[in-house]
């Protein structure tokens, strides 16, 4: 059925394949400066760069850190927020062949520790207001460079001075640390014209983390050409300009942030405006003072919006596209955010899609044209998709439920230095294609519409945010006293979903408040807060499987069964 595409007739103005450069990324970068050097590349708070002065500054980058030892094939740890030093970085370190491994900024010292050793990464690149975690990881390979950043090197003034009066100094002072250089510093005193790496179109370019489908984190390696086709699809499909913008309110860490709301934007010419922490208000101003054209996002953020009482007033008729992914977009949430769209003049539609890291970010979206109650949408142009019977290779019946796969050009390289979960995920089917097999169960209808159904791999996704049980029920089998330990998702009206531990304890007496208080405290001193479990449920004992296994799923049932008897 994939073979002849049904979805294209619903294409409209969109072309149903693209050309895509063989180029890496900065080289695409710098052929967009040399396109529209004068025109907006990133906005942050008011400060402004031009494409012409972004390939400069990667330019510079890229010269001091090869002067502080980063080479050709070395991995180069970015833990930021979405900010100019993050996007500058990224593609400097592209310049010189090296490999970008992102991070959450929020990791706690285990988590980087984890990282570093997946990675291999000997350079890092950090706020000072998250020093003293990296600082204090322990990796196999210890790091030798830790360049430090701060958020109000890019502030216009009065901007920066507010910033320090509420945050900056609070922010401990970076202690003494013969492995630290100062962004600001580094790049002042660069010089020279840094080493062009050797990496073609389809070399590794960075490396993100995903659950895979073991619930572990992997490092997922993307090519170049995985984030160029990316880019150029999703800005194809939006019908993204020079003269668009794009609120980049995703982090940088994440797929959905790097590859749609930062590099779509500069494939494209357009701006991206650059929001390093989200929260209603912020939001709510920028869509007031730079008026993006094009907003993606998450259930929650759509959610935080329609709520707003500042938007109530605001002229949105700026927005021509709204899309929403990584989360199963709620009704209720859709209808309140176009009713909010709509008094404020505009007429969009909040438009789910689908995607996955191990393919960048996005790739399917309801067309602009065409809604279907309940879909994720069709795919974008050159990538393939279909639904196979579990457990195997074969299409399934037109309308039947079973595993989403995808192929084309922004299917990943793999898993870094895991080739049995690279062979599992990566298969090649019998018309000679590679196939990316999700893990999320699904259907396809006669037009080509495809309809999300249910992950069936361990991850959980609370708020946005990749939450991987076997890490957490690790740091819960630390603590004494628990004798076993499952973590769930549950369905939360907030998060979409939010983390659950069942726990059987050594001694069932100590069960209760204190206890369970106790235990998250415990996860918060070594997980990131959206890993950590909101509740925790005691139990006498886990459910198992037929092959002996911890039966989650059963244990997901019983919660909604509990809630629905609760509630009536």
């Amino acid at each position: 059925m994939y073979e002849n595409r049904p979805w294209l007739r619903f294409y409209g103005k969109v072309p149903s394949t693209l050309a895509y450069p063989e180029v890496t990324l900065y080289e695409a970068v710098a052929a967009t400066a040399l396109r529209v050097p004068a025109a907006i590349a990133w906005d942050f708070f008011g400060t402004r760069s031009t494409y012409a002065q972004l390939l400069a500054d990667v330019d510079r980058c890229a010269a001091a850190l090869a002067a502080e030892g980063l080479r050709e094939g070395d991995r180069f740890l970015i833990s930021m927020p979405t900010c100019p030093q993050a996007v500058i970085a990224f593609y400097a370190a592209n310049r010189l062949g090296a490999l970008p491994a992102l991070i959450h900024p929020l990791s706690t010292a285990s988590e980087i520790t984890l990282f570093l050793d997946i990675s291999g990464a000997r350079m890092a690149l950090t706020l000072d207001a998250f020093y003293g975690p990296l600082a204090a990881a322990t990796p196999a390979t210890p790091l030798e460079r830790i360049v430090v950043a701060r958020v109000a090197e890019y502030l216009p003034p009065l901007k920066r001075l507010g910033f320090w009066v509420a945050k900056g100094r609070k922010i401990p002072p970076v202690p003494a640390d013969r492995r630290v250089r100062e962004w600001s510093t580094l790049l002042a005193v660069a010089q020279g014209d840094a080493p062009r790496g050797a990496a073609t179109t389809n070399d590794p370019a960075a490396i993100l983390f995903s659950g895979g489908t073991t619930g572990v984190p992997k490092g997922i390696l993307l090519s170049n050409r995985n984030f160029i086709a990316q880019g150029l699809q999703a800005s194809a499909w939006c019908g993204l300009g020079e003269t668009d913008s794009i609120l980049a309110i995703l982090p940088i860490f994440h797929g959905f942030g790097l590859g749609v709301c930062i590099n779509t934007a500069f494939m494209a010419g357009g701006k991206s405006i650059l929001v390093p922490q989200f929260s209603a208000e912020i939001v709510s101003k920028l869509l007031r003072s730079e008026r993006p054209s094009v907003l993606v996002g998450v259930p929650t953020l759509f959610d935080a919006l329609g709520k707003d009482p500042s938007l109530a007033g605001a002229d949105l008729s700026c927005i021509k596209a709204c899309f929403c992914g990584a989360d199963t977009l709620p009704r209720p949430v859709k209808e309140r955010f176009e009713a909010l769209v709509e008094k404020g003049g505009g007429h969009v539609k909040l438009l789910e899609g689908y995607g996955l890291t191990e393919a960048v970010t996005g790739i399917m979206a309801t067309p602009l044209t065409e809604y279907r109650e309940g879909s994720i949408g069709i795919p974008f142009p050159d990538m393939l998709a279909k639904i196979v019977n579990l457990g195997t290779t074969e299409e399934a019946p037109v309308g039947e439920e079973g595993e989403i796969c995808i192929a084309g050009p922004a299917v990943m390289l793999g898993y870094l230095d895991a080739p049995a979960a690279t062979a599992e995920t990566l298969r090649v089917h019998a018309d000679g294609r590679t196939w990316l097999h999700t893990g999320d169960l699904g259907r396809m209808d006669a037009d080509g519409f495809f309809y999300f159904v249910v992950r069936f791999k361990r991850m959980i996704k609370s708020s946005g945010f990749n939450v991987y049980p076997a890490q957490v029920e690790a740091v819960l089998a630390e603590y004494p006293g628990v004798a076993a330990a499952c973590v769930i998702g549950v369905p939360d009206p907030e998060q979409v979903e939010r983390v659950k531990a069942c726990v059987v304890l050594r001694d069932p007496a100590q069960a209760g408040a204190a206890f369970e208080e106790a235990l998250i405290a415990h996860c918060r001193e070594q997980l990131i807060k959206w890993s950590c479990p909101r509740e925790v449920e005691f139990v006498d004992t886990l459910p198992l499987t037929k092959v002996g296994k911890i039966d989650y799923r059963e244990l997901v049932r019983r919660h909604v069964a509990a809630q629905e008897a609760a509630h009536g």
